[in-house]
Order: structure tokens, then sequence, then C-alpha cells
């Protein structure tokens, strides 16, 4: 579904349980020709069309691409983008990455000064409630049918509603990293306007974890499955990342790391192997290398189209210098916003990228040292992502980008597995452990002199490579939190605190606030502490 190329269906329910009331939605539409949930089924090719919707809402904004029938709505369509609203909460609020528009909501990101009211928190919360929404809706409309389908449909629809609880998982466990304690509906909840309660951040894990082992007997076995849709390794993967987290997510004592390397083995036992170039997994033709990438959120410049997703990630790393044309695939022009603070660049030894082939840094024109944040040629410029091919030749549009966003890839198994044996879980070895960390630098150094030895593997230094390997896809507000290094003042880095030098920060920033626009209709629900 690289494409997304089954997404020829709006889903207009009659009624999708949102996060609260919306009312506007609970209507049924008077134009015959709009398909709506009653009807959508009748054709047998509608289970799948309406399946692409579930993974297109991972980059999408509307029904049409691009601009036009808008899900949510917002001053600039693209900011509704579940991606580029999901690499600004985890990558903008950390030592990665700091953005050079000025725009308040950004501003007050990388400064760790948000409250309920920041446009962007917003929303990241309303995209993950709707996409929810989207998947109680398919998976109660297919509940109800799948009984009565014949094989070979039948057999097809079963791992088509697999699939569908996976992704509300996956929507969910964002949720309970990014809020806590959320709202909570599923498809045995009444459609239309009502007002959810509030589930608690511990009963929220439970029941995604109870949710993804149901699933995983009728999900396709690893590396099985049609490129860009879910299998069995992607929701081992999920797993492993919960368990890896749980001591955040369900307090101190509750650790579950050895859970989290039966996972990984899993994964790593399922025969993912590294891609041998660190750069090709982050081109327009990066759908090549699914021998690591378990799971991406599929770009096509021609098919996918808005101002979101990894179109975004490019265009924002992109200006000053650079010729954006050439080497970057997008004749349509730069947006100059995002670059690398100085703390994440000083993370590798050699700033050049002449040892460490990951340190991809535009250094022409650029200071290291950020004095004016909305300064765009303070900062070094990321040249990780490129709607390029590994060819040299440019993705097929020249404004929207066909390259895939990697959600989840072996590296990041690797870590979790070195990690998890630091941190005391038992199924792996640390020489194991050494082992794949040295894998992931012999592919970084071209040979084996970044190698590690068993003294240097420690918690600090597993931190850094997460740094080094995983930069700009998504994971760095969870990893620093996890390790007590987010809020507080033990790790500062460029503007934390919106100081230069870097400031402590409240501990309550480890949670976003629900928005006050919520809490103001839905009375079931409690603010988190501290806003």
């Amino acid at each position: 579904m690289k494409k997304y190329k089954f997404f020829t269906i709006a889903l207009v329910a009659a009624g999708l349980s949102m996060s609260s009331c919306i009312n506007d939605l609970d209507t049924v539409p008077t134009d015959k020709r709009i398909i709506t949930s009653a009807s959508v089924f009748n054709d047998p090719q509608a289970y799948k069309q309406m399946l692409a919707k579930l993974y297109g809402s991972l980059t999408l904004t509307g029904q049409k691409g691009e601009f036009g029938s808008p899900e949510l709505s917002a001053s600039d369509e693209g900011t509704t983008s579940f991606l580029r609203g999901y690499f600004n909460i985890q990558e903008v609020t950390t030592d990665e990455c700091i953005n050079a528009w000025g725009d308040g909501g950004l501003v007050e990101y990388h400064g760790m000064v948000w409250s309920d009211a920041n446009g962007y928190v917003n929303l990241m919360y309303q995209r993950i409630f709707i996409n929810i929404s989207y998947c109680n809706e398919y998976i109660r409309s297919v509940q109800e049918r799948v009984g009565g389908l014949s094989e070979p449909l039948k057999g097809d629809v079963t791992k088509y509603l697999a699939e569908a609880r996976f992704m509300r998982a996956l929507y969910y466990y964002y949720a309970m990293d990014l809020w806590g304690n959320v709202p909570f509906t599923t498809e045995k909840d009444k459609t239309g306007a009502f007002i959810p309660k509030q589930i608690n951040r511990k009963d929220l894990f439970a029941y995604i974890e109870s949710e993804l082992v149901d699933v995983l007997p009728s999900l396709a076995e690893a590396r099985t499955n049609e490129y860009g849709r879910a299998d069995q390794a992607a929701a081992w993967m999920l797993l492993a990342k919960m368990y890896l987290n749980a001591e955040v997510y369900l307090g101190k004592g509750n650790a579950r790391y050895t859970d989290c390397l039966t996972y990984c083995n899993k994964i790593i036992n399922a025969g993912y192997t590294l891609h041998p170039k660190y750069n090709e997994l982050f081109l327009a033709d990066n759908h090549k290398w699914n021998e690591e990438i378990i799971l991406p959120i599929a770009e096509d410049g021609m098919n996918t189209r808005g101002y979101g997703g990894v179109t975004y990630i490019i265009h924002a790393q992109v200006g000053g210098n650079m010729d954006y044309v050439k080497d970057y695939g997008i004749p349509s022009g730069p947006w100059a916003g995002n670059r690398f603070t100085n703390t994440f660049v000083n993370k590798f030894a050699d700033k050049t990228g002449a040892t460490d082939k990951r340190a991809m840094f535009f250094t022409d024109g650029q200071k290291l040292d950020i004095d004016v944040p909305n300064q765009f040629k303070e900062g070094y410029l990321s040249t990780k992502y490129r709607n390029v091919n590994a060819d040299g030749s440019a993705g097929k549009h020249g404004t929207f980008v066909d390259t895939d966003f990697p959600l989840f890839r072996l590296a990041d198994v690797y870590l979790m597995y070195a990690e998890a044996v630091k941190r005391g879980g038992t199924g792996g070895t640390e020489a194991t452990a050494v082992s794949y960390i040295n894998k992931i630098r012999e592919r970084a150094y071209g040979n084996t002199s970044g190698n590690i030895a068993a003294a240097n593997l420690t918690l600090d230094f597993i931190l850094d490579e997460r740094a080094r390997e995983l930069y700009w896809e998504c994971h760095r507000r969870t990893d620093l939190i996890r390790f007590g290094k987010f809020s507080g003042g033990e790790y500062l880095w460029d503007w934390k605190g919106n100081v230069k030098a870097g400031a402590a920060t409240p501990a309550h920033m480890d949670l976003f606030p629900i928005p006050a626009s919520d809490l103001s209709i839905n009375t079931n629900l409690v603010q988190n502490k501290g806003y």
C-alpha cells in the first residue's frame, strides 16, 4: 500500500465516537453519491479500501489530499498531519531539533513552556483521537459482517480486522505516551455524541498490551504482509517499546525489561538485517529496504499529497546555501525551518561525517552556535531525509515526496535489546548486546574503527547512541523521559527552558496537558498535574 491506492472511499460514519461531543459528525449525508458506513461494505473491495484509510491517517490530512476536505480545522491544513505533529512533539521539544520560524507554538515546544492552550498540542490530540474513532468505526462495522462472509474473503477480512485493532492500539500508545490519562472509547461504545470516560495510564497500558497479544495470531507472519501494512513483527515491536518504557507508564518497580527482550528476540530471529547503507534508509526509494524497515509510514508524491508527513520533514530542513533542487529533489523551494542544536551535533566526535556517516550535517554558511533561535543560518542543517532515489534521480513530484518514514526498524531493536540487558532484563547477554551495537557502528563507520568493548556499554552511551542512530525518527522525547533527562536540570541543551545555555524545567512537562477545549466539553476529564 505504498501509494494508499485503495484509499478511495471517505469514512463518513453515521456517528463517530470522538474524545468529546462533536455533533457535526453525527449526520448522515443527504447526497446519495457519498458512501456511508451503512453501505460502504456492499462492495467487497471496500474492506481493504477502508483499511487503507487507517494507515493513510498516519500522514494524510483530509479526504482529497493536498488541500480540500480537511478532517480537522486549522489555518494550515498541513499542521493537522499526524506525522508532522508527531515529529514536532517528539523532536522540536528536545536536544535534537530547534525551529527557526518564530511560530509561537513551536517556540513553546523547544522552550518547554507550553500550556493547555498550545495549538500544536491541541492538533496532535485531535488527530490521534479522530484516528482512533476511524479505527473504532471500522472495527465495529467489520465485526458485524465478517461472520457472514465466505472464503477467501472472510480470511482476508479477518486479517484486516486484526490490523485495524493493531492500528488502534498504536494510536492509543501514542496517547498514553503523550498524555497519560486520556478519554477512552472502543467499538463497544455507542456512536454519536456522548462524553467518554477517562482511563488511567496503567489501565490503558494493560488494554493496549491485551489487544496486541490477542491480535497476534491473526496478523500476517513477520515479513510476509504487503508493504506498508502491519504484521506480527510490528506488534512485537510495539510491545517491546511499551515494555522498555513500562516504568514510565506504570511507575517505578514495574520493570518489564525481560518482556522487552522476549519480543526483541522474536524480531531479530524473524530474519531482519541492517541495510548496508545508512543514508539510503531515508531516500525516496527507501521502500526497497524492508530487510530493515519493519513498518513504514508510506509516502508517494503523486498519491499522498499534503504539507505534512515527510514532505514537511524534508522541506522544513532545507534552506540556506543548500542546493535543494539537485540534492533534495524539491524544486518548489525550501521552508528554512528545522535544524540541529549544537548539543546534538557535539555527540559526534567528527562533525563532518568523515568517520561516522550518520553525522549528516550541512555546514556551508551555517554557524554551529545558536544565539538567536529564529535565525535559520544559526545551527547546522540536516541532510538525512531527501526526495532523491539511490541512483541520484529525483522523486516523482517536486513538492510532495516519495520518501517513506521508517516508523519501526531493526537498528532500534538492537538498541532496545542492549538497553534492556543493561537494565537487568533476562533473555539476553551483554556480549550479544555489544555485538548488536557494533553492527550498527560498523555500518556507520564503514569498518570496525568505531567498535566498542563491553566496558563502554553504559546506559549513558546507549542514550547517546540512540541519538546518533535514530535522530529525527520521533524517538527522542520518549527516550529522554525514560532516562530521566527530559525535564529537570540534569541534562541541558541550547534553549531548553528558553535560555541559551539551557535551564531546568518542571517535572510535569514529561506529560502534555489535555487541551483546554476538550476539558471544557468533557466533564469526565481531569487535567494532568502542574497545568
